[in-house]
């Protein structure tokens, strides 16, 4: 059997490129989800390596939607490996079958976790950059009003919770804490 798998990162992020490669590669079933490959419990990931069998064949679009760091690809190829099972890259052109595909595979995810470490890099950089000219990163605090609101509307013992958060927007886990604070 012939088993895809496609993932991207976000939820805006369409899976339908990934989706028609798998299907040209002649995948009978494909798993795919919308979520970052940094996450280490990715559902239909373990579902798609459940269903494979020996001999079947694991498909991805590109290897970087398989892991992003080399220690997690090695695990993955090595679980199939043991399995009996042959790791296809469509864009990479990797099959793991052949010494050259081994090879490559261990090359590849080698560079794609240096790209995710020079993302990482870039965006560190980014953030002091911006702190440096005075910008601050994260939510935006709510107004002290619109907190001492909320606290004087639970120390009435009138209103819920939800009820507070409603009129004031003040969120309810901002709430506990200036609450805790008050104690």
């Amino acid at each position: 059997m012939i088993i895809g798998y496609a993932r991207v990162s976000t939820k805006d992020q369409s899976l339908d490129m990934q989706l028609d490669a798998l299907n040209l590669a002649g995948c009978e079933r494909i798993y795919q989800e919308k979520v970052t490959g940094a996450k280490d419990d990715r559902e239909e990931l373990n579902r798609a390596l459940d269903t494979l069998r020996e001999g079947d064949k694991f498909v991805v679009y590109k290897m970087d939607r398989l892991a992003r760091s080399t220690i997690k690809l090695l695990k993955v190829a090595e679980q199939l490996e043991q399995q009996g099972v042959e790791l296809i890259s469509i864009q990479d052109n990797i099959d793991t079958t052949t010494p050259m595909g081994k090879a490559m595979f261990r090359m590849l995810s080698v560079l794609a976790e240096l790209e995710r470490d020079m993302i990482r890099e870039r965006t560190k950089s980014g953030l002091e950059a911006a702190r440096a000219r005075g910008r601050k990163g994260g939510r935006p605090k709510k107004s002290s009003k619109k907190v001492e609101q909320a606290l004087r509307m639970y120390k009435t013992k009138q209103f819920t919770i939800t009820e507070i958060t409603g009129a004031t927007g003040v969120s309810s886990s901002t709430l506990y804490r200036e609450i805790e604070r008050a104690h």
